[in-house]
């Protein structure tokens, strides 16, 4: 193999240590290293070397780690302690800025920056590591950043409520590398940790394809599943005469709905079509429908090609112009939706 096509990932934590996540900091330790061990795995398997690099920042910003083999990761345990407040915008740009200084020789370097907050940024213009002092030249220090970063860098934030996703985009984040968790309670951070679980697992599934980077990386939408992802998870069509589209003309209980079409209803053979963000649970199978033939993709490569954990995890439908997702329903209750569709397995 030459150098050209060696992947190498550089894949970055940057945790907020600030006092309000006191309460979630056994927590923050334990997804952490639930994500390195995760990377570790994956990178082992797809045949990606695979870097880590973690900053926590509060009053200040400190890197704990810096770009070392994923398997050779401690745990997080003795380096990530709470106590002052938010230097969030410092903390973006100094990662951004340190890791850019890292050699990118002989292979086909790609950088993944996860940033996880629990609040909004309210010290980054006192915080020694900062660039400006005034608040607005921080903002659009941000934004220049992130605009002028090369197709090979990823950064990614997660926030705790709307108005934290508003003023990320303010700092020039693309909308769908925002997402946003509940930071009240430790199964908020968990499900936060499945997120960012979901959204590498897309990332790492993209790089086999020649993907170097993602302005989507929380996303179902068009750069998550189409014609190369779908190859690239594995995924064949099923024989048509396997399964039955049936358009849904109103509200109504997926058990109902199948009965009234003339169909019998049989549990976990039919699929309703993703039209909310919601939890699916570990053991759904997910089906991808090509809009344009009506061919129907499934198997436990559909749920790798949403970047689906062995675990519960949450999933939002995004605008795909060429491709529908489909969970399967283990109820008969389900409440399916006016001007969707149901796939039925025969």
């Amino acid at each position: 193999m030459s150098g050209s096509q060696n992947y190498i990932n550089h894949v970055a934590l940057v945790l907020d240590a600030s006092s309000s996540m006191s309460h979630l900091s056994h927590k923050v330790v334990e997804v952490a290293d639930q994500q390195i061990a995760y990377l570790a795995r994956r990178s082992k398997e797809l045949d990606q070397e695979t870097r880590v690099t973690v900053y926590v920042f509060a009053d200040k910003v400190s890197c704990v780690i810096y770009d070392k083999d994923v398997l050779r990761m401690p745990s997080l345990k003795q380096l990530y302690r709470t106590g002052g407040m938010t230097a969030l915008l410092a903390a973006a740009l100094k990662s951004q800025h340190e890791l850019a200084q890292t050699a990118q020789l002989y292979g086909d370097h790609s950088f993944l920056t996860f940033v996880l907050t629990d609040g909004q940024e309210n010290a980054s213009h006192r915080c020694p590591d900062s660039p400006a002092r005034d608040p607005r030249e921080l903002v659009q220090a941000v934004a220049r950043m992130i605009e002028t970063q090369q197709d090979n860098w990823t950064l990614a934030v997660l926030v705790p409520d709307q108005m934290g996703k508003r003023e990320a985009m303010q700092c020039g984040f693309p909308r769908d590398n925002i997402a946003i968790w509940d930071a009240t309670s430790t199964q908020g951070l968990e499900e936060a940790g499945q997120v960012i679980r979901q959204a590498t697992e897309n990332f790492l599934m993209g790089r086999t394809q020649g993907i170097r980077g993602s302005r989507a990386v929380f996303s179902t939408g068009a750069e998550a599943v189409n014609q190369d992802t779908i190859k690239a998870a594995g995924l064949t069509p099923v024989d048509p005469s396997k399964y039955q589209l049936i358009p849904v003309a109103r509200n109504a209980a997926i058990k109902e709905w199948v009965v009234e079409c003339g169909h019998t209803y049989r549990t976990g053979a039919a699929f309703y079509q993703l039209s909310k963000s919601e939890k699916i649970q570990a053991q759904k199978q997910i089906a991808v429908l090509e809009k344009k033939t009506d061919r129907v993709f499934t198997g436990p490569e559909a749920r790798t090609l949403l970047g689906l954990p062995d675990a519960e995890a949450r999933v939002k439908p995004d605008h795909n112009d060429h491709f529908t997702i489909f969970v399967q329903s283990t109820s008969v209750n389900r409440k399916l939706v006016s001007n969707t569709r149901l796939l039925l397995m025969l």
